[in-house]
């Protein structure tokens, strides 16, 4: 008996398969193939503007410590620039006058979720909290409202943008890394951030990166010698009818 109960498991198995495909193949034919299998699209956040007009916009996440902060900012009023930072709630609880100072400076501030946790492993409920206290606890400091968001480690699903949307938040990425966080030198930093920059570009820095204060000086001058005007995130990007395409640039509506 015990041989015969082997010879029907890989039967068993294939009329499973069989089924499967069957009902594979009924669904496609219902409900139109791509929405069974791949329709090719993916709800993202905007890595980029699609733009001609060489605006750009340079931003910072804000988690840990603010050792270099005032240096940062230093850098940014002398090279007349005016930047994102996008902070985590437990941060500008902790240093909320670095977040006034931050404001009345007159840059923009968004928010990098409540606890800087990995958003894609979060329930919808979750997600609506992180954003929700976050954007509530910074918007009570500087008493401004919150629109942006950066995902920490720039991790996300269709979850998390869709509910950003419903949301009327602003899912934010970048497309140009400066990698500070790796400690890189300031000149290294320069080098990766100009040489990749175009218009409608989003920078990535932080503002506890070792040699990020010392890099921005260089960055600022070398980008606007090549044409580049900075503005804050929220100036660079579409707010309404706009469409993004699969690279996450982000485009008026019927013009991508």
């Amino acid at each position: 008996m015990g041989h015969v109960r082997l010879r029907w498991k890989p039967l068993l198995v294939a009329f499973a398969l069989l089924a499967l495909v069957t009902a594979g193949a009924f669904a496609a034919n219902a409900a139109g193939a791509e929405e069974v299998y791949w329709s090719g699209r993916r709800s993202l956040p905007i890595y980029s503007v699609g733009r001609d007009d060489n605006k750009i916009a340079v931003s910072f996440d804000c988690a840990w410590g603010v050792e270099y902060t005032d240096r940062i900012l230093e850098a940014l009023e002398k090279g007349k620039v005016r930047a994102t930072f996008f902070t985590v709630q437990f941060w500008a609880e902790k240093y909320p006058e670095y977040l006034k100072k931050i404001d009345a400076a007159g840059h923009e501030i968004g928010t990098h979720s409540a606890t800087h946790s990995y958003m894609s492993r979060l329930s919808e409920q979750e997600i609506r909290s992180e954003l929700s206290t976050s954007r509530e606890a910074i918007g009570k400091i500087v008493k401004k409202s919150v629109e942006l968001f950066r995902p920490p480690y720039g991790d996300y699903d269709d979850l998390l943008i869709d509910t950003c949307n419903a949301l009327g938040v602003y899912p934010i990425q970048w497309d140009v890394d400066s990698l500070d966080w790796k400690d890189l030198s300031a000149s290294d930093i320069v080098s990766r951030v100009t040489g990749k920059v175009k218009s409608g570009s989003i920078i990535l820095m932080h503002n506890n990166g070792l040699h990020t204060a010392d890099a921005l000086p260089a960055v600022i001058d070398a980008l606007r010698a090549k044409g580049f005007e900075f503005v804050p995130v929220g100036e660079l990007i579409y707010r309404e009818n706009y469409e993004i395409d699969h690279t996450g640039r982000q485009y008026p509506a019927n013009a991508s």
